[in-house]
């Protein structure tokens, strides 16, 4: 069978997408040309320029910025942890060729991007009044938030496990703040591939946004959202459409009410106000978005969801 351009078009992508979700799953491990381009099943030979043609960007270039980024959010977040640690964590073979490479990329020493980005620290607030003990039920904190226009909302966090889920997905590379026709357009497609599957099966199909990277570091060019559906284990995927497991575990999940315009206040807020007081830090996996209705049958467009981060404690 002769594939049509854009058949092969997606069938790349669909390769390159599972080389992704490697590399985020394996990010201390063997990362080496010859392993990755078995995982999307290419000769070495022709993969390495495959993998620019699809992401604009070289594979070796891409697991180092990856590498290098998450260690600067843990820098960020994790106080405690030693910068030896976060270096053999995040896959480099030694600090000291952490740190050179690091200096280069970010024009800092780990230690001084340390100094000036964990403001978090200097921001905590030990407030056990506001936490409730746990007895069995979820630790629920309340607090208010003002967004840009100055309104004061009132959000409630609330600390639950979730389980590990799989999940059907459409990704971008890029810019996506503000951007709802973006958003529209990746829902669009995976409805589309899910309907004639019988995938949608709403309440129980769960409608995500996931996001790999942390937006005040990683360049917006380079951003990574997936929108995302949850689906049995077993479903086969082909295509533009991914699929891959959300780790499950201890989530901060914080309800908004947002119009279109609304989300960045309201990320900032659960990471700016709320975070510095909970007694918890980010863990290192992706955040997401729940979402909990569908805007465009809202009467003011609005978007109902949980603003779910991943968290452990301090």
């Amino acid at each position: 069978m002769i594939l049509s351009s854009a058949s092969r078009k997606d069938e790349y992508v669909a390769r390159v997408n599972r080389v992704i979700d490697f590399i985020e799953m394996n990010i201390d491990g063997d990362l080496s040309l010859d392993l990755l381009s078995g995982v999307a099943g290419f000769s070495s030979f022709h993969f390495h320029r495959i993998f620019k043609a699809v992401v604009n960007e070289p594979l070796n270039k891409y697991i180092q910025r990856i590498r290098l980024e998450k260690a600067a959010n843990q820098l960020s977040y994790y106080p405690g942890k030693s910068i030896t640690d976060i270096a053999f964590d995040c896959g480099f073979s030694s600090s000291q060729f952490f740190a050179r490479l690091f200096k280069e990329y970010f024009n800092q020493k780990p230690s001084e991007w340390r100094i000036e980005k964990n403001t978090i620290n200097s921001k905590i607030i030990h407030t056990e009044s506001k936490i409730l003990k746990d007895t069995g039920s979820p630790l629920r904190y309340c607090s208010s938030t003002k967004c840009k226009e100055d309104k004061v909302a009132n959000v409630e966090v609330e600390i639950v496990n979730i389980p590990d889920m799989t999940v059907a997905y459409v990704r971008n590379i890029g810019p996506y703040k503000g951007d709802i026709h973006l958003y529209d357009s990746l829902f669009s497609k995976l409805f589309k591939w899910a309907a004639p599957r019988n995938l949608l099966n709403f309440p129980e199909t769960k409608v995500l946004s996931l996001y790999n990277d942390n937006p005040c570091i990683t360049d917006e060019s380079k951003l990574r959202v997936s929108a995302c559906i949850t689906v049995p284990a077993d479903t086969k995927v082909s295509g533009p459409i991914g699929k891959l497991t959300i780790t499950g575990g201890k989530y901060a999940a914080a309800h908004f009410e947002l119009s279109g315009n609304e989300f960045e206040s309201a990320w900032d807020s659960v990471y700016s106000e709320w975070l510095p007081e909970s007694g918890y830090v980010p863990d290192d996996k992706p955040a997401f978005e729940v979402c909990l209705n569908d805007p465009h049958s809202h009467p003011e467009g609005k978007h109902f969801v949980d603003i779910c981060i991943p968290v452990k404690p301090l």
